[in-house]
């Protein structure tokens, strides 16, 4: 089988002869073999996994997307991914991506919290200047 992993930006993998995928759905664990039907799977997020003709298994941490499998193609469109061979790797990747995306995350909210807290102390100069 052929895999892509597609993020919206970019195509993170394209992987040949792949042997193997599971990957969490939102109706539980998914596993793909060669032979399997044409089939489309919603995506949670999650660990997913693939196995190469070589016998080397790649873990990824997706979130959430599309998986969809027409003939020997499979297409894993997902809003973000990070991928290692190593598990005690990925998790550290994963914890440092979230506490970056946290932190932005708490910047934005007090950016806007700024902003509307100027938006009211205008209104409300505009209200007792009439």
């Amino acid at each position: 089988m052929n895999l892509k992993i597609l993020l919206p930006y970019k195509q993170l993998q394209e992987v040949k002869n792949v042997i193997r995928i599971v990957a969490e759905t939102t109706l539980g664990s998914l596993g793909i073999l060669p032979q399997r039907l044409d089939c489309v799977a919603s995506l949670v997020p999650g660990m997913f996994l693939y196995e190469t003709e070589a016998g080397k298994v790649n873990y990824l941490a997706v979130d959430e997307g599309l998986l969809t499998k027409a003939g020997n193609e499979i297409r894993v469109s997902v809003r973000n991914a990070y991928g290692s061979e190593n598990l005690e790797k990925l998790e550290e990747t994963v914890k440092k991506e979230f506490l970056a995306i946290e932190k932005l995350q708490q910047e934005d909210k007090a950016i806007i919290s700024k902003l509307e807290t100027g938006f009211l102390r205008s209104l409300d100069k505009f209200r007792k200047s009439e």
